[in-house]
């Protein structure tokens, strides 16, 4: 796998599974400066449960354990209400179990730490080409977007669409590294660091929803348009007070365009089991194929963009090759 292929990954599981991908050996040379470390504050002062991980009890067949993050919406949450957390109640309905969370911040060493660990058996949402576990089928596919203060009528789509020159940009960062995210190495390419304002996508987790910090920028006038990823944008920008515009990135094929520069913007969603689960996973690929509209149903309330998704011999052929 590329280096840039890797490195979009990695980004894509901070914001999905907020930093599992970090645990990548074969990228460590590639971390970004100052992210977060295992005895950073940011993350010590996070309530890790790790007495509870340690004392998890032994797996019960009418239970589907769930590694899940108390603070990540649209994602999960303590209290049941993201899409991941409706997604597990489905899935462990339809197989007769019922679901009981292991919660960990998602940070890195989660899945290390939990699914690879044993502690769980699942996590809802991953990259479909991971590789620090066996990833289900596909059962999504987004892009990151664009958005704008619907007022303002911008309908940006492209990277090189030439109002970008002119525009205060908002993006999420890991570190202090504008350039660990593929849509700041995309905006890099064109010369417009100078535009960029960074937002963490960890933001103060003591309170709700730190990533939703970058949303609100928009509809505070903070600046003119966000660049995140889809799920998490299209969720935010629908509670703000002030109406936004959620455009997804159209890709043109150009010589710098992100597939060009293996730079990825749209990603399938899997699940994802622990290595050598293969009950599990045809299991829980089974309740994918046969509950497919009512997740589509689920992910449409939840305002996620959707775009085509690759059949799934395509994405194991991606898979092989990277």
């Amino acid at each position: 796998m590329c280096s840039a292929f890797r490195q979009a990954i990695a980004t894509l599981l901070v914001v999905v599974a907020a930093g599992a991908a970090m645990d990548v050996a074969v990228i460590r040379s590639h971390q970004v400066k100052g992210a977060a470390r295992a005895d950073d504050p940011r993350v010590l002062r996070v309530p890790l449960q790790s007495a509870a991980l340690a004392a998890t009890p032994e797996t019960s067949s009418d239970e589907l354990r769930v590694c899940a993050d108390p603070n990540n919406m649209p994602f999960s949450n303590e209290r049941g209400e993201g899409f991941e957390n409706a997604l597990a109640e489905l899935v462990a309905k339809d197989l007769g179990r019922t679901v009981r969370y292991i919660w960990w911040p998602q940070r890195r060493g989660f899945i290390r730490n939990t699914l690879a660990a044993g502690k769980c058996d699942v996590v809802m949402g991953v990259p479909a080409t991971y590789e620090l576990a066996e990833p289900t089928r596909p059962y999504y596919r987004s892009t990151y977007v664009f958005v704008t203060r619907a007022d303002r009528n911008l309908r940006i789509t492209s990277f090189d669409d030439p109002r970008l020159k002119h525009l205060s940009i908002g993006i999420h960062t890991i570190g202090d590294d504008y350039n660990n995210v593929p849509p700041a190495q995309m905006l890099a390419f064109r010369g417009l660091v100078n535009n960029v304002r960074g937002y963490s996508i960890y933001g103060d987790y003591s309170k709700p929803d730190p990533p939703r910090d970058l949303i609100d920028a928009v509809a505070r006038g903070e600046v003119d348009v966000a660049i995140a990823w889809g799920p998490l944008a299209g969720y935010f920008a629908r509670r703000e007070p002030v109406p936004l515009a959620v455009h997804p990135l159209q890709q043109d094929g150009g010589p710098q365009s992100p597939e060009r520069l293996g730079l990825p913007m749209t990603f399938d969603i899997s699940m994802a089991v622990r290595p050598g689960a293969s009950e599990l996973e045809a299991a829980l690929n089974g309740v994918i194929a046969r509950r497919k509209k009512e997740i589509a149903a689920l992910l449409s309330r939840f305002d996620v963009p959707l775009v085509s998704s690759r059949p799934a011999r395509e994405v194991a052929a991606s898979r092989s090759k990277e």
